[in-house]
């Protein structure tokens, strides 16, 4: 998320829709919205600067069905909020390296498109567009590369976490790793509920991934260089 003059504009069409009723999408409409697709998984290694997470980064591309007759933003808010996924904002993204090491987060697109760097500078980039929605796990970098000048977002999270937006240089180490495991599984996907996909993939085992004890030891290494440094 990032604070902007857009926020503020989207904040005050949401209190007005949620006072009136206007754009807001009754339930039996909104689960006609919710269009069935398969994730695209990504998986992203603890790289010593950015922790990420054995959990997947899960994309569903178009997962919900964009119209004129709603507004696209509460549209993705309600279907989020349904499955308790909240504290909902519209805006962009920053366009800096960050993480979140106390909650998950998902980002609906509901206008225009958007090229993130997911994964840290060893990660990988995506391009995103209206309709589409990306679930982050805790600890997931993720920065705005491209974004075109209609770009906007919703972002919430499930209930249990606690916001925050740490960049890689800023952080214990350590620290943001053992917050990081401690963040609870969401109980509900936020666009499919219960028996969505996103609860099966993140309670599967996480493959055996080599060299996963030397990014740990690269963690203590960075941590104990910090420390050094702040003691200097």
């Amino acid at each position: 998320m990032r604070c902007s003059g857009m926020a503020v504009v989207q904040e005050l069409k949401r209190i007005v829709e949620k006072l009136t009723g206007f754009g807001r999408t009754r339930a039996r409409a909104l689960a006609r919205l919710v269009q069935p697709r398969m994730p695209q998984l990504f998986r992203f290694r603890d790289d010593g600067e950015t922790p990420n997470n054995r959990l997947p980064l899960v994309v569903y591309r178009g997962a919900l069905k964009l119209d004129e007759a709603h507004d696209p933003a509460a549209v993705f808010e309600e279907t989020f909020a349904c499955h308790g996924w909240r504290e909902a904002w519209r805006d962009g993204i920053y366009d800096f390296l960050h993480f979140h090491s106390a909650t998950h987060e998902v980002l609906g697109f509901a206008r225009g498109k958007v090229t993130i760097e997911f994964g840290g500078r060893r990660g990988r980039t995506l391009t995103l567009h209206a309709g589409d929605v990306a679930v982050l796990p805790a600890g997931i970098g993720h920065r705005c590369v491209t974004a075109s000048a209609d770009l906007l977002v919703v972002g919430a999270y499930p209930a249990g976490g606690r916001y925050d937006e740490p960049k890689p240089d800023e952080i214990d180490y350590a620290a943001a790793l053992a917050s990081i495991a401690k963040v609870k599984l969401p109980r509900r996907d936020p666009v499919y509920g219960a028996g969505g996909p996103l609860i099966e993939q993140w309670r599967k085992p996480a493959p055996a991934r080599r060299r996963q004890a030397t990014g740990s030891r690269r963690a203590k290494a960075r941590s104990a260089r910090l420390s050094r440094a702040r003691r200097a």
